[in-house]
């Protein structure tokens, strides 16, 4: 199975954060069988970019056959659904469904496409399409492990005396609300001098997991979220989540003991981060996340794969039958 990935974002030496799920995703279907080659554009560079996608695009798959294109967010998606020679399965990952000037163009492109992917059920509650699956992309849980948190933080020279608050991702998306972050810690060091805010943004993703260890808890307080990779890594590394209920979250940590909802509201986010700071020890949450593991979710994908590609074989074939025949078929 030949399968052109289209994104528009996907990691690099000058952004080595950006969009490492794509990239894990491409690498764990290569790893299950699948050909993947994978056509990357960064609109965030140049917007003209998106313009040129879809020539570079129209050369890709003139030169090399493929069964199937898998594009990843709604503006790649308008470049893969630019033609309708080859079957195109679209995944939303996050908060485009439902804010921000793309719920519009996801709205209409999704119906489009032969197969949507989603990270949630509350994606699918609001974007209200019926060609969708849910599919939330997967941990890598032979890197997300759990290790001392001692030998950590001596890796990365973090103080072994305080209690380290980790927050993961680029703090400058303002729906990402950093600002209730930093508003929450500041009551909580009122109650608890040794708390620490320890901001990890636009590292590569290699030292993410020792990050995840040295910590104390995880907090994550976003407007909006699809099915967050942060959550789910920290619950592989057994820290304790400090988040609000968006997306699958609370699907994620379920009742895990020492991870805790919270709402937006700064001194409620503080009472949580002090209860998960107060749990003994580190969780269980990796028991929460087996079924994420990213081998058994490229598996789920190639299937779907496998099922897009029999339902577009089964239309060509019967599109050969004159109508007046297709009822007894």
């Amino acid at each position: 199975m030949r399968v052109l990935v289209v994104t528009n974002m996907y990691p690099s030496p000058e952004k080595p954060a950006f969009g490492t799920f794509v990239k894990e995703q491409v690498e764990s279907l290569r790893r299950e069988g699948a050909d993947v080659d994978v056509f990357f554009f960064d609109g965030t560079q140049n917007k003209m970019n998106y313009v040129k996608a879809y020539f570079r695009f129209w050369a890709q798959i003139s030169h090399r056959r493929y069964d199937i294109i898998h594009a990843h967010y709604v503006l790649s998606g308008m470049v893969a659904r630019a033609q309708f020679l080859l079957p195109v399965v679209l995944t939303h990952h996050g908060l485009e469904v439902f804010t921000t000037w793309q719920r519009f163009p996801s709205r209409f492109l999704t119906p489009l496409v032969d197969r949507a992917i989603l990270v949630s059920e509350e994606q699918k509650r609001k974007l209200k399409c019926r060609n969708v699956e849910i599919i939330p992309c997967g941990v890598d849980l032979a890197f997300f492990k759990p290790e001392p948190r001692d030998e950590a933080r001596r890796r990365f020279n973090l103080p072994l005396d305080k209690k380290l608050v980790l927050w993961v991702g680029n703090h400058r998306r303002p729906e990402k609300r950093f600002d209730i972050v930093e508003a929450a810690v500041a009551i909580a060091r009122e109650k608890d001098p040794a708390i620490e805010l320890t901001l990890v943004s636009g590292l590569p993703h290699e030292v993410v997991p020792g990050y995840m260890n040295a910590g104390d808890v995880l907090l994550l307080v976003s407007d909006a979220e699809g099915s967050p990779m942060a959550i789910k890594e920290a619950m592989a590394c057994n820290l304790p989540v400090v988040s609000v209920p968006v997306g699958d979250v609370p699907e994620v940590i379920g009742d895990t003991e020492g991870c805790y909802l919270c709402s937006q509201d700064p001194s409620d986010v503080a009472d949580k981060l002090l209860l998960a700071l107060a749990h003994p020890g580190r969780t269980q949450g990796r028991e929460k996340v087996r079924s994420l593991d990213e081998a058994v979710i490229a598996r789920r994908i190639i299937s779907l794969y496998r099922d897009v590609l029999d339902e577009k074989k089964s239309v060509s074939w019967k599109s050969l039958v004159p109508r007046r025949m297709r009822r007894e078929l």
